[in-house]
C-alpha cells in the first residue's frame, strides 16, 4: 500500500507517495487525501530544506522501481550531484543506450526533482521537462541548485 503527501514548493504545488519502505513516486499538483506517514514527513522535509538551500543530497530512500534500461537511466540520474549537469549523450554512453532512449526515460521519470532529470541536457540546449512551466521549470531548478556553467 502506498500513501501521497502534498506540499507547495516555489515551483507550484508537488506530491510526493511513499509504501513502507521508500518514496516511489512524486508529481505535480495536490493529493486529495494526504496521508503523513513518518517517511513521507521525512521526505516532505527534505524538499522544504531543498528549496530552502540547505540539503545537498536526498537521503530519503528512493525506489523507482525498475531493473530495465530505464532503470540504468533513473540509477545514472541519481548519481549526478547537485549543481551538476550531463548532457543526454553521456548518460547514453555510460548506461549503453542511444541518447533517445535517455530522453524517453527522463519523460518518463515517476519521482521527478528527488531522481533529478531536470539535471539533463541536450548537447544543443536544455531538452524538455515534464513539470508544469515545462523547461522554465527546469532553468528554475537548475539556477536554484547554481548548476555550473549553466548558460541561460
Amino acid at each position: 500500500m502506498s500513501n501521497r503527501l502534498s506540499l507547495d514548493t516555489p515551483i507550484g504545488p508537488t506530491w510526493i507517495e511513499a509504501d513502507e519502505r521508500a518514496i516511489i513516486g512524486a508529481g505535480w499538483g495536490r493529493v486529495d487525501a494526504p496521508a503523513e506517514t513518518p517517511l513521507l514527513l521525512e521526505a516532505a522535509a527534505e524538499l522544504r530544506a531543498y528549496f530552502d538551500g540547505k540539503l545537498v543530497r536526498f537521503t530519503v530512500p528512493i525506489r523507482h522501481g525498475r531493473t530495465d534500461a530505464t532503470g540504468r537511466v533513473l540509477d545514472a540520474m541519481l548519481a549526478i550531484p547537485l549543481g551538476e549537469t550531463r548532457e543526454y549523450g553521456a548518460i547514453a554512453k555510460q548506461v549503453g543506450l542511444p541518447p533517445q532512449a535517455v530522453g524517453q526515460a527522463c519523460g518518463g521519470n515517476h519521482i521527478p526533482i528527488l531522481i533529478p532529470c531536470h539535471r539533463i541536457l541536450s548537447a544543443k540546449g536544455l531538452g524538455g521537462f515534464s513539470a508544469p512551466g515545462g523547461v522554465d521549470t527546469k532553468v528554475w531548478l537548475l539556477r536554484h541548485e547554481g548548476a555550473a556553467g549553466l548558460l541561460i
